[in-house]
Formats: C-alpha cells, structure tokens, sequence
C-alpha cells in the first residue's frame, strides 16, 4: 500500500473482473436487443450521445464527447439518417452551420437501450444506502477523469 492509502496492485483486480462481468453478463448486447432495430455499436453511441447531451449537437461535439475523429461520426451519420433515427437541421446560432438531432424514433431506441442500461446499474446498488451510492458515483467520476486525464499525457 502507498503512503496515500490506495494500493493499486489490490485496485487492479477489480477493475479487471469488471470488464470481465460486464462482457460475459452480454449487458450491451442485451441492452442492444431491447432497442428493437438493428444497429451496430458506434451507431447507437451517436444516439445515446444526442440523448445525454438533450439538445441537437454538431458532428464535431458528437466526435469530442465520442473521443473519436470527426470523419468516423459522419459515416455513422448517414446510416442513422437513412434509418430515420437522427437528421441534420440548420444551426440557429449560424445558419451555415448543420446541427444533428434525434429523431422521435431514434431518441425512444436511445432511451430503451439507457432503461435497460441503467436499470442494471441500480438494481447493482439497489440495498446501498443513499450515502453510499452518492459516494461511489462521486468517486467512479472522479476516477475516471483522472484517469482519462492521466492516460491524455501519454498520448
């Protein structure tokens, strides 16, 4: 254990069987099926973006929230707009530019694919008390944005 309390040697292993429990329960893929319509992975990540972002979002953002390049979200684009699960209106803050939106069908296959999801994640912590899950979901953020953070200065 290191001077600061946390022994990441004791650390690792956890997070390793999380990867491990989240793979082999298929939660994804699960989840995927209770949207009902057939779409890859990156695809439906385009979908639940504009849904936790709650409003239209240029390619751009969606690719900065993604972590991907912008070329790969337009490709994904043309096959939810084809799909009719997004389309593309006119920016009212620059009439030049191009905001993507939910469609009403795409934000319902967002919104299955979050309930099946999430309600994973809290029936996980359902007997926790309140302080508890407040903590954890306090502390998992902030892990993860460090880490995020940690890991940019290598790339």
């Amino acid at each position: 254990m290191s001077e600061s309390g946390l022994d990441p040697a004791e650390l690792l292993p956890h997070l390793m069987r999380l990867g491990t429990v989240l793979n082999r329960s298929r939660l994804v893929e699960r989840a995927m099926e209770n949207v009902g319509i057939a779409i890859d992975r990156p695809g439906l990540t385009v979908l639940i973006t504009l849904r936790m972002a709650g409003r239209p979002l240029r390619v751009g953002e969606i690719a900065g929230r993604m972590e991907v390049a912008g070329p790969h979200v337009t490709r994904h684009l043309h096959d939810l707009e084809r799909a009719g699960l997004v389309r593309r209106v006119t920016d009212p803050d620059d009439q030049r530019a191009r905001l993507v939106e939910l469609t009403d069908d795409g934000a319902a296959a967002a919104g299955r694919y979050l309930e099946a999801v999430l309600g994973r994640f809290t029936a996980a912590v359902a007997d926790w008390s309140g302080d508890d899950q407040r903590t954890f979901g306090r502390l998992l953020s902030r892990f993860v944005d460090d880490l995020q953070s940690q890991l940019a200065d290598i790339d």
